[in-house]
């Protein structure tokens, strides 16, 4: 006999949609919407885009985050391929170099959100080289919100490094305009450079509008240095987040995206994203007292 939750499982994959839950859940549908940051499946996304939308679509995630490997497409393409699989495309990932130049780009794709994924090498090692990153990221977010967008920054666990008294993340938190720059806090790496994920969002409160998730697997020191042995990415739910934690957080600040996203799978990647959505699915069914 199928448990209530298998069944409400059952359903949100058989409809292929979170938007199902609006009808299997009544005025508890989940929120914020889950989606995907198409870097996961860049080698599918890069040679057939169309079909692994698609795909994307069926697993049942409502959006993608693009990047930049598939702005070879002119931007009204590519949103239209997004909104033609059924998906959203609230934000995209735009290169440090150059950013200002992809502006017009974006506000074509109609994203909401121009995120900056990393800093570049040569940018990442005194604290006023963050300085200076902190005084550009408030130049472009002014621009992005003259075009109607908001800018933000996407951490990896480099920032996380001690220069001095403080760090390069902290230089940015303290230096940027929160008006004009946001946060999309990878949880991943956050717990990869040593911190809570948990309570790194409640340091940053709502300066944080978007999340990356990617588990961490077991049994693997800490790190800040951005490199291979800094690597163990497993699908959410697979590895050591407490995740119930994480989304209970995120909804108190109203987060207002969630992006699966993993680096690297032993899967395939597509598999990967399936089984980080059903366990996403299962957190929400916890939190909504849903009995096993």
């Amino acid at each position: 006999m199928l448990s209530r939750r298998d069944f409400l499982r059952s359903g949100l994959a058989a409809v292929g949609s979170l938007a199902a839950s609006r009808y299997l859940f009544a005025d508890q549908y989940i929120h914020p919407p889950l989606g995907v940051q198409l870097y996961t499946v860049r080698r599918q996304a890069e040679a057939d885009l169309a079909p692994l939308l698609k795909q994307i679509r069926a697993i049942g995630y409502d959006e993608v985050e693009t990047y930049w490997n598939v702005y070879s497409r002119p931007a009204k393409e590519l949103r239209q391929m997004i909104l033609d699989a059924g998906l959203k495309v609230p934000s995209g990932h735009f290169d440090y170099q150059g950013l200002p130049a992809k502006l017009d780009y974006a506000r074509e794709l109609g994203v909401s959100f121009v995120i900056c994924p990393m800093l570049p090498e040569n940018l990442r090692n005194t604290a006023d080289d963050f300085r200076l990153a902190a005084d550009q990221f408030n130049r472009w977010g002014e621009r992005a919100r003259s075009m109607g967008m908001r800018f933000g920054f996407h951490n990896h666990n480099y920032e996380f490094r001690q220069l001095g008294a403080t760090t390069g993340f902290d230089i940015l938190v303290e230096n940027t305009d929160p008006k004009l720059v946001c946060f999309e806090m990878d949880c991943y790496w956050v717990t990869q450079a040593g911190q809570d994920p948990v309570a790194m969002l409640r340091k940053l409160g709502n300066r944080v509008r978007m999340l990356h998730l990617k588990d961490r697997r077991q049994g693997f020191p800490p790190s800040r240095e951005l490199n291979k042995a800094a690597e163990h990415f497993t699908e959410v739910g697979n590895g050591t987040i407490d995740w119930k934690k994480v989304l209970t957080a995120a909804e108190r600040l109203e987060v207002e995206h969630l992006f699966v996203e993993q680096d690297e799978s032993d899967r395939p990647a597509v598999e990967s994203l399936r089984i980080s959505y059903r366990h996403l699915i299962d957190v929400y069914l916890d939190k909504m007292g849903v009995i096993s």
